[in-house]
């Protein structure tokens, strides 16, 4: 194996945010020479021989028990989310890889359904590795009026929300605080690729926004993991102005590996009344897009 693989990243990552003090160790040595915690300092606390610590930090130990892996997660005081990812991690790090090109991901026809019928807010569906699958209109209007209503039903021209927040300048700026959003997609990122290590479509797009985003090196550096859940954000719509939207993660039962977005106002604000004059713009610009995903089909002749 080169380097120290996914597992290893992501424990030195963890161990160099933590300081002595935060674990409750009084740094008596000599000038410390690396960023957080010694290597010796984390596998003391975790009960586990520094040896052994150091061959999993490496990527030279495929096996680690779920007793050894609970210590370390608590010495590097891990959150629920770190500590599943750890998990996600270590069980990939025992598979042996069996790369394949994995087929396009579908809209199943209960979705579609489901996504048609919240059609009073904007929403969309994504996939695994955040590929726009569909968008009802308002959705398109608010977060990608720029793009064709219709993309989504090419995988050789679907939009990918996280390659366009870092490389489409309109998505750019969109977010009033695009530092923060970027952020969470970055952790959303990290919990797609623990559990997907394999996916080679998934590493191509982690790839791309390496090699043409300096700010995404910058965050996906840093290690931390979140999933998209539920969030405010000022959103500034060339067409409508400032709206705040609370952009909502809705798991589906079906295609667990989608998920519905949805973004929802305050009932009587302000923003409920700019996403009413979006709607109305957008049904006078695109009339084709009241179809969710597919084209209206002709009416026949009376």
């Amino acid at each position: 194996m080169n380097g120290p693989g996914p597992l290893g990243a992501f424990l030195q990552a963890r161990r160099a945010r933590l300081r002595p003090a935060d674990v409750g160790l009084r740094d008596l040595g000599p000038r410390r020479r690396v960023a957080g915690l010694r290597r010796e300092e984390l596998a003391q606390l975790a009960g586990v021989s520094v040896s052994y610590y150091t061959r999993l930090e490496q990527g030279r130990s495929r096996g680690a028990s779920a007793e050894v892996l609970d210590a370390i997660a608590r010495a590097l005081l891990l959150d629920d989310h770190e500590r599943e990812h750890l998990d996600r991690l270590a069980s990939g790090a025992r598979r042996v890889p069996r790369p394949r090109r994995p087929r396009p991901e579908k809209l199943a026809d209960e979705t579609r359904d489901l996504l048609r019928s919240v059609d009073g807010v904007p929403a969309m569906v994504l996939g695994r590795r955040t590929d726009v699958l569909a968008w009802n209109t308002l959705g398109h209007a608010l977060l990608a009026g720029h793009l064709d209503f219709l993309d989504p039903e090419d995988p050789a021209r679907r939009p990918n929300m996280s390659r366009m927040l870092f490389l489409d300048p309109h998505c750019q700026e969109l977010y009033a605080d695009w530092k923060r959003k970027a952020r969470a997609v970055v952790g959303n990122l990290r919990v797609a690729v623990g559990r997907h290590p394999e996916d080679p479509l998934l590493a191509e797009l982690i790839g791309e926004l390496t090699m043409k985003s300096p700010q995404f090196v910058a965050l996906w550096g840093d290690h931390r993991v979140a999933p998209c859940d539920a969030a405010a954000y000022e959103l500034r719509h060339p067409l409508v102005g400032t709206v705040t939207v609370t952009q909502q993660t809705l798991s589906i039962a079906r295609s667990p590996e989608q998920a519905l977005i949805v973004c929802t106002t305050p009932a009587g604000s302000s923003s409920e009344e700019a996403l009413a004059l979006l709607r109305q713009a957008s049904d006078s610009r695109a009339p084709h897009a009241h179809s969710v995903g597919a084209p209206e089909k002709p009416h026949r002749p009376v």
